[in-house]
């Protein structure tokens, strides 16, 4: 990982500000989940599946002060 990211272990987290944040995730293309066959709720179980799986990973940019979901070969 370089010094300009930093992990934040999703277990730390308020449970309130993990859904917020994978809200956000999901919502960023603006595509809707229910048109596309998914609920917003399914799309967010799975992206909390995938971290407990250590699939992705939450991390933090320095740089530009935003937060991302990466796969885990990418940190």
């Amino acid at each position: 990982m370089t010094e300009e990211l930093v992990e934040i272990p999703f277990q730390q987290l308020d449970p309130e500000i993990l859904r917020a944040l994978l809200e956000e995730f999901v919502t960023r293309d603006g595509m809707d989940w229910d048109q596309a066959g998914c609920s917003l709720d399914d799309k967010i179980a799975q992206l909390r599946a995938q971290l407990k799986e250590k699939k992705i990973r939450i991390v933090h940019d320095l740089k530009s002060e935003s937060t991302n979901l990466i796969p885990v070969d990418k940190v």
